[in-house]
Order: C-alpha cells, then structure tokens, then sequence
C-alpha cells in the first residue's frame, strides 16, 4: 500500500472511566473517537476502520477489537495504528514494548500516540526513546490499582457484602442493594428438591436422572435469556456444586478463589482457611443441619469409593482407636484382614500398631450390635423426625409456596422482567404441581414401612446415615461414633 491506511485503536476499561470522570481529557470513547478523527482528518489519512475495546483492562491483550486490528494488519488492510497515548494500546510494558518495538517494526506498520506525540515514521522520534519508561510508568500504575481494588472488595467481604459475578443458582442481587443476595423462589425450590432427594437416598445421577424427567432446566440454560434449545440435562458437577455450596445456610463464603496477580487473569483455589466467612448475612434456602448431614454423607461416600477394587461394607468407616488413621481392609490369599494405614506405610518407625482383625468376622460383630441398638430405638419418633425431614420441608410439595411463585412470576411477566416463553412455560409447571396437589394425585409413600425397612437391612447407605466412624483397638476393642444417637 502507498496511502497510509488508518486504524483508529480505543481501549476503555471501568477504571479509567471513573478515575478521568472529571479530567480535562476524559478517557471517554467519545473523546478518543473525536480526537482520532480529527487527527486522521489533518493529516489527510485514510480511514479503514474504529476499533473500540470498551470495559478491557490494559494489563489483558486478548480483547477482541484489538484482535480484529492485527487481523487487518495481517491481512495487508491498515499500516497505520492511531491511539490517544500508549496506555490505550496496552498497561502491560513487555507486551505493549513487544508490539512497539518488534511487532510493528516488523509489519513495517506506522504507529502514532498523539498526546505522547511518539510517530515511528518521524525523522524527529526522540519521544518514542522514552516509550519503555511510559510503558513502565502505565504498568506500574496498573499493579498499583489492582492493590487498590483487592483492598475494597477484601473490605466488602470481610462485611458480608457480595462482590462476586454471576449469583449462586437460588439468588438473585438486591434491586435496591447489588451486594445482598435475595431469594429467587422458583430457583430455590429447585435446590430444595434436590437437597431433598439427596437425604431421602438418592444418588447425584438418581437426582439427575430426576430432574430430566421433570423437565426442570439447570441453571446455565435456565438463566439464558437468548437460549435456543432447552436441555434438560442436569450435569453431576452442577449438582454437587449445590450440594456442597454453604452459601446456601445463609452464610457468605468469599475468597475461595483468586487471581494469580494482576496480569495473570487465571484463577487458583485458596485454602480453606483464607476463606472469608460471615455467618447469616441473608435468607437461607437449606437448614444448617441438613446441609451438615448432605456434606457428611458426601465424606463418607467419598471415602468408601476410594476402594475401587473391592465394596466392603465397613470401607471407608474404619479408623485406628490409637493413632486416629484410617484402617485399610487388604486380602492374603483367601485371608481378608484390617491394618492400620499409619503403620502399614511407617512399620520401620514403629509409630503404631498393625491392629489386625479378620474382616469378616469384625464385620459381623458390628453389625450385629448395630441391629441391637436400632431394636431399642422408638420407631415413632423415627418415623416423626423423617416426616419432618422429608415431608414438611418439601416446599416443591406445598401448594401456598406454588401459588406464591405463580403470583411472583405474573408480576415479573407484566413488569417485563422475563420473557412471555419464559412466563407461560414456568406458570404450566407451577400449575401442573398445584392441580396434581390439591387432587391429591402426588405419589405417597408409607413413611413407617419406609423406615422399618431401611433400618433392617443394614445397607452401606444406612451406615453412612447412622455412623459417622468405627475405631478399632489394639487389643481388639471397638468404639461406634454414631451421628445422631447420643450413644457410644
């Protein structure tokens, strides 16, 4: 190309805009788009295209107007980059040094940055001498507001306040106040259904399996609003994450992730005791104790799957009455016996025991006083504390709460906060469960049949429920942790 082909270069990110609000030369797009134009229009340039990267940090290269620009360049479209000054081209000083000094030069691109009054094309380039110590000066102010804004939203947290992106599936932001988290009830009986089926037994791919046959959307595709096809596919992931967010309890829990630096966009997961916790900063959607009782029941599960070989029922159960590790069930020959796991890895530095037992036998022994203890317990407070459980907290199973969210989706329907599709598909729902309940047409269960039934078979799910840990002995005694009987 002989004519100097223009590609005006804006960049704007939220800091900028509230940091120059009151400057001369405000950083607006507005401002920059004029003072480009004019420029190209006096210098009788050529005008290819605007690229506008509104709301990017200059510290991140990967915007896609700017993208766009080395597209154009690539493809032989514009030889000439205008910017306001270097700052808009980028914060970081390696990469912004790296397209001034190499990239440009080498796509033989004339690069201008009028207030720094730097044209690479000038016989008179002394200014452009001094870019490294501007691109410097612009990376260090970059690290300088990252420190600050780290500092107001810690601030924020420490108070309870919500600074996070998207909301937890359940909650919506306050309209009057973006940093408190409100209840969105269709989605909060969703999370109470599935807190629900995971107490009552079900598994996370029951609970899925679940959810698609009722046709209830998860939250990626339920929240978008231009979604094109309705998948009801629950993933275990996005179940798990319910299952296992103590948000839920009413508490904030903040800070379990972070960036790596201020450059480095990646995020790193934190330890538990950097977390930021305030206790009851907004409505709960789960009782505290039953989210106890589902992260309980995800430990053990967790533990037991950890023996892929073999399913022992006490797996996962089992510790050292001594030195408080886990027992390991291992097989010699036809022979089937536990070992403490502390001593089978240091058994040279004799730091414990090896506590063996023939497994079977012990396993016999446990459940036979597991069967003594259930015998004595009331059946019909058992019966009543699942009822209370299950049953009454059910809020999917109460027709004042459907009716509730029918009337809340009418008002968000007529106010033009969702969509009309969104509307009638949600009020069918609601209507189908308020018709099926008030005919009594939802499917009952024999609680006391249920619960007799579950507590005489001694499954691995009943232990999981009835036992929080077995410590065994060295000489040979046994110690029972239940979770919920006061009994030793």
């Amino acid at each position: 190309m002989n004519k100097f082909i223009a590609g005006i270069y804006i960049r704007l990110s939220k800091e900028d805009e509230i940091k120059n609000d009151n400057s001369s030369y405000s950083e607006s797009v507005e401002n920059q788009k004029e003072l480009l134009l004019n420029y190209v229009k006096e210098n009788n340039f050529v005008l290819y295209d605007t690229y506008i990267d509104d709301g990017y940090s200059g510290t991140n290269f990967n915007r896609p107007s700017f993208n766009r620009l080395i597209s154009d360049i690539e493809n032989n479209k514009v030889n000439v980059v205008i910017v306001k000054d270097l700052s808009r081209l980028g914060r970081d000083y390696i990469l912004t040094g790296y397209y001034l000094e190499m990239w440009f030069p080498k796509k033989n691109i004339r690069f201008i940055s009028i207030l720094d009054n730097i044209d690479t094309f000038s016989n008179n380039n002394i200014n452009f001498d001094f870019a490294p110590f501007k691109t410097l000066i612009n990376d260090m102010y970059s690290r300088d507001n990252s420190k600050k804004i780290k500092t107001a939203l810690r601030t924020k947290q420490l108070q309870g306040k919500w600074v996070g992106g998207c909301t937890p599936f359940g909650y919506i932001q306050d309209e009057k106040d973006k940093n408190h988290l409100v209840i969105n009830n269709e989605e909060a009986d969703i999370v109470k259904k599935i807190y629900s089926l995971f107490l009552r037994g079900y598994s996370i791919n029951k609970i899925s399996d679940y959810l698609y046959k009722e046709k209830i959307l998860p939250p990626n595709i339920q929240r978008d609003i231009n979604r094109k096809n309705n998948n009801f596919h629950w993933s275990s992931t996005t179940i798990k994450t319910i299952l296992t967010n103590r948000l839920y309890t009413g508490d904030m829990i903040q800070n379990r992730r972070s960036r790596i630096n201020y450059k480095v966009r990646t995020l790193k997961k934190n330890n538990k005791e950097d977390w930021i916790v305030v206790l009851n900063t907004h409505k709960a959607i789960i009782d505290k104790d039953d989210f106890d009782d589902v992260q309980r029941i995800i430990s053990t599960n967790s533990n037991i799957k950890s023996n892929k070989k073999n399913d022992y029922l006490l797996s996962g159960f089992l510790y050292c009455g001594e030195c408080k590790n886990r027992i390991v069930i291992q097989k010699s020959g036809e022979y089937f016996y536990t070992m403490c796991n502390n001593y089978r890895k240091n058994s040279k530095l004799k730091v414990c025991t090896p506590h063996s037992n023939n497994y079977f036998k012990l396993e016999k022994t446990i459940i036979d006083n597991l069967k003594k203890i259930i015998s004595t317990l009331d059946i019909e407070k058992v019966v009543d504390r699942f009822d209370e459980k299950v049953n009454q907290k059910n809020s999917l199973e109460d027709i004042n709460s459907l009716k509730s969210n029918l009337d809340s989706i009418y008002l968000d329907y007529i106010n033009k906060k969702i969509k009309e599709d969104m509307y009638l598909r949600i009020s069918e729902r609601l209507t189908k469960k308020i018709e099926q309940l008030e005919n009594k047409k939802v499917e009952k269960y024999n609680t006391r049949e249920y619960v007799e039934s579950y507590l005489n078979n001694i499954s691995k799910d009943v232990l999981i429920r009835l036992i929080k840990k077995i410590e065994i002995h060295k000489d040979k005694s046994i110690d029972i942790y239940f979770n919920f009987i006061a009994q030793k």
